[in-house]
């Protein structure tokens, strides 16, 4: 499928629209829609929020009469099922657009590829592919839940140049500098739920919601506490909404930190410990596409040691603390370097003073 200069023009629009909704769209993706005629962008939209009308439908509005012969460029696959809101298929070929161009396919096997072929049942020229790595980045946390039954998790720390995120004695704060710290304030807006282990909240208190930058809704926010003992005074309860996730099944402690507000689930292992995947497969269910992490060393280690770090997000200081303090991992040693860790680096820039690195798992 080729694509002409104006496509990949109109393509790049509506993602920038699509891009509008990173805060507000969960658990539903985010989506842009541009409505050309005659080479002119005659409405736009994009959805803004979960239960309001998808992009499609804000576009067509913007749009009126002049959306009959017109084509849309969409970000996603148009919805073919009803949902909350009816099919956006439908209103396109209602609206009379002659054309529909997707960046992808719909990963919600809900739909997968039956929009478009609506589409093309009523007559309509329909064309998919356009800019897809783009766009499935930005709806990866929305893809993953879809296609793997968990969310995307990105895992943020914050260490010196010799990979050392606190000192022996518990303290961490302040390694990086603010321009780095209000960075991750974003990325902690952007996700779902931030989660953290009972290690970090005995060590730092941290509240863990987002701040500094503007957001329209607070993300949930995950205590992985095998033994229950998250403290009733910890900030981290304060403010709905908070998942304490634990491993002993014990009544009195559910129901003390039950009387804060927060929620308990008891999701054991064989070892006594939370099983993290199940945890991720709840969170998905409930329809949670991207985590933040933001955690100590032995949660960090469990999350990479089971598989279940998709994206690492790293800023490094240009400092040195030395060997003895906290490292980023609690990982086996090794015997053979043929068995380190391979990273892809997906983006390096420098942050104030910091460097911000993001790699995922080779």
């Amino acid at each position: 499928m080729s694509f002409s200069a104006v496509d990949h023009g109109m393509m790049v629009r509506a993602l920038q629209l699509a891009e509008r909704g990173l805060w507000t769209t969960a658990p539903n993706p985010r989506v842009g829609c541009v409505l050309v005629r005659d080479g002119e962008i005659v409405g736009e939209g994009w959805h803004e929020k979960a239960g309001e009308p998808h992009a499609e439908i804000h576009a067509l509005r913007a749009t009126g009469d002049r959306a009959r012969g017109a084509t849309a460029y969409v970000t996603l696959e148009p919805c073919s099922h009803h949902g909350r809101t009816p099919p956006c298929a439908e209103a396109l070929i209602a609206a009379g657009v002659s054309r529909v161009v997707a960046a992808m396919s719909d990963p919600n096997p809900l739909v997968a590829g039956q929009g478009l072929a609506m589409l093309r049942a009523a007559g309509i020229e329909t064309a998919s592919g356009l800019l897809e790595s783009e766009a499935r980045e930005l709806n990866i946390g929305f893809v993953s839940r879809m296609t793997r039954g968990r969310p995307w998790l990105r895992l943020k720390a914050a260490a010196s140049l010799d990979g050392k995120t606190a000192l022996n004695n518990g303290i961490s704060q302040w390694i990086t500098g603010p321009d780095a710290r209000r960075d991750g304030q974003r990325w902690r807006a952007r996700a779902c739920a931030i989660m953290t282990g009972i290690g970090t909240v005995r060590d730092d208190d941290p509240q863990l919601n987002v701040r500094d930058v503007e957001t329209p809704r607070q993300p949930l926010r995950v205590v992985v506490d095998s033994r229950l003992e998250t403290p009733l005074s910890a900030r981290i309860l304060q403010g709905a909404p908070v998942l304490i996730a634990g491993a002993v099944d014990n009544a009195e402690k559910k129901a003390l930190l039950r009387s804060t507000g927060a929620e308990v689930l008891i999701l054991p292992n064989a070892a006594g410990k939370v099983e993290l995947k199940d945890l991720l497969e709840e969170l998905a269910r409930r329809g949670i596409n991207e985590v933040h992490v933001e955690a100590g060393f032995k949660l960090n280690g469990s999350l990479l040691r089971e598989g279940l770090v998709d994206e690492l997000l790293l800023y490094l200081a240009p400092c040195l603390i030395g060997h003895d303090a906290s490292g980023l991992f609690n990982l086996p040693a090794l015997t053979s370097l043929d068995d380190k860790r391979l990273l892809q680096i997906r983006d390096l820039r420098q942050i104030g003073e910091d460097i911000r690195l993001i790699a995922r798992p080779r």
